[in-house]
């Protein structure tokens, strides 16, 4: 009875682990969280100065899929820094709900996809002094949704690394420089002499046949 008491603890913990890493508990993601319970727009405090909320609150509400946004600087205070596609993956991984996960930090807005029929494009630029509001209503004008898109979960983790190569990079030689340069050599003789009998035999030939006709 202990051994499977033990058992069943264990892979509660190994569960709990794997998600756990899977959608790191960050402040800035717990707070997006929370104030989409209420609403589709979490505004960092770094950004309360110069977020239009109103205006953006009514793009999002005026959207075709669930839509949403967290406004926030993006960098060095997540482990990933430069993937924001995997941030919003992972907002979306800790919201649980399908729709249109945005995030934004005044230059750049970067977009997926998760659990609904649609394509949400890596990200769009914004022009200078343009509103918050202006810049997603941009993001979401290049969404694409059509039943073709079958629903699936945003990416939430690193892309892989590509493993290096595993064959070993043949150093350059003097031996083998003259080697393959012998090897030529002796092709383009071959690839002559062949040619060279082709003409010889084609000569006989009309030369025989003319003293045929003599």
């Amino acid at each position: 009875m202990r051994r499977v008491l033990l058992l069943l603890v264990v892979t509660v913990f190994a569960l709990t682990g794997t998600a756990a890493a899977a959608t790191p508990a960050d402040p800035r993601i717990t707070a997006a969280v929370a104030a989409w319970k209420t609403s589709g727009l979490y505004v960092d405090p770094d950004f309360a100065s110069v977020a239009d909320s109103n205006e953006t609150l009514k793009v999002i509400a005026g959207a075709k899929l669930p839509v949403y946004v967290a406004v926030l600087p993006t960098g060095g205070w997540f482990p990933e820094k430069d993937d924001t596609e995997l941030l919003a993956g992972r907002l979306a991984a800790a919201n649980g709900k399908p729709g249109v996960y945005v995030v934004m930090d005044g230059y750049t807005s970067h977009g997926v996809a998760n659990n609904v029929e649609a394509r949400a494009y890596g990200s769009t630029y914004s022009t200078k002094d343009q509103p918050l509001s202006s810049q997603l209503q941009a993001y979401l004008d290049t969404v694409k949704q059509d039943a073709q898109y079958q629903p699936r979960p945003a990416r939430s983790e690193p892309i892989p690394e590509e493993p290096e190569s595993s064959y070993p990079e043949e150093k350059f030689t003097v031996g083998k420089a003259v080697a393959n340069g012998g090897g030529g050599a002796v092709l383009g003789l071959m690839g002559g002499g062949i040619l060279g009998g082709v003409v010889l035999l084609v000569a006989a030939m009309t030369s025989g046949r003319r003293e045929g006709k003599a």
